[in-house]
């Protein structure tokens, strides 16, 4: 069974545009997906239905200036202007309407890369209404955020908070090509898979082409920006149990070490974290073809054990 929804995002200008999936089966529970930056969450059917096999029902959404939100309110690259919490809030939402059609049971929430930090951001507002959190492709300290953050706010004083400036965004994610040479379509540093990379630029669902407004691209900053450091983790409720999985040659989490930054700020603070990392491996861990079936194994694995 399939629910197509709409609801007003906390922008307070578009309709979010989101999904539920529904297994022919009693459902164990309900994992919210969250997808990550430029792209839409259809690019998740593989983990949506392995969720669904294992009894869960998926709830997934795009973000307010992506995929089908973006579309239907004519705002590409646009998430307006109510601030760097905007797609935390429009989950929040989305699960209300969630729960209202399948209420009183367990609730998990998955997000990757862009989604992971807004399930951090979530969790540190929301924590207590979640049986669990998959934290997938995050990061820890991001080391151009500083400097990109003071150019975008020059830019934005200037009046240009309605341009989008490529440089800006070559400022914030260029330095991730460091380990994969030089770029050829642009994406490389999501995945090694040709294949993946094509699908990724040429997806009509994807932004991967169109560029973000400097004022999005602050709100992006700033989002990063209060969910690191140990004072984010102390406001996580420490009853939540976390899974914090990443490749270990992904640039987004550092190449792992930006990913465990983010479990011992937890786990100092008294959290109960499992840490994965997958050796060789880019962003993108639950795309590559031999290994999309084990990295959405271990999230199943991770969820039952929450619900025994």
């Amino acid at each position: 069974m399939l629910h197509e929804l709409q609801f007003p995002s906390y922008n307070g200008r578009d309709q979010v545009y989101g999904w539920v999936y529904v297994p022919a089966c009693k459902p164990r529970g309900i994992v919210q997906l969250i997808h990550g930056f430029g792209e839409h969450s259809r690019r998740y059917l593989h983990m949506i239905v392995k969720f669904m096999d294992a009894g869960y029902i998926v709830a997934a959404n795009d973000h307010v200036g992506h995929g089908k939100t973006a579309l239907e309110n004519d705002t590409w690259g646009d998430w307006g202007d109510a601030g760097c919490h905007t797609m935390m809030e429009d989950e929040h939402r989305f699960k209300e309407q969630v729960q209202a059609l399948y209420p009183a049971l367990p609730y998990f929430m998955f997000g990757h890369s862009m989604g992971s930090f807004i399930a951090r951001d979530f969790i540190a507002k929301y924590g207590d209404e979640l049986t669990g959190v998959t934290l997938c492709g995050t990061s820890g300290v991001w080391p151009t955020l500083k400097e990109a953050m003071a150019a975008l706010k020059e830019a934005i004083d200037a009046g240009q908070g309605k341009d989008a400036d490529p440089r800006f965004t070559n400022i914030l994610l260029g330095w991730m090509f460091g380990r994969c040479g030089a770029p050829s379509i642009g994406n490389e540093w999501i995945c090694h898979d040709p294949c993946v990379q094509y699908d990724h630029a040429n997806d009509p669902f994807d932004a991967f082409t169109r560029a973000t407004q400097n004022q999005s691209l602050y709100d992006f900053a700033e989002m990063i920006e209060v969910i690191t450091g140990p004072e984010w983790a102390q406001k996580v409720p420490c009853a939540l149990p976390i899974y914090n999985i990443a490749g270990d040659q992904d640039p987004v989490g550092q190449y792992g070490s930006g990913v465990y930054q983010v479990s011992n700020w937890l786990v100092d603070s008294g959290h109960t974290v499992t840490t994965r990392l997958y050796s060789g491996y880019r962003h993108e861990i639950h795309n590559y073809a031999d290994l999309k079936d084990e990295v959405e194994a271990g999230i199943i694995r991770f969820m039952d054990a929450c619900l025994k």
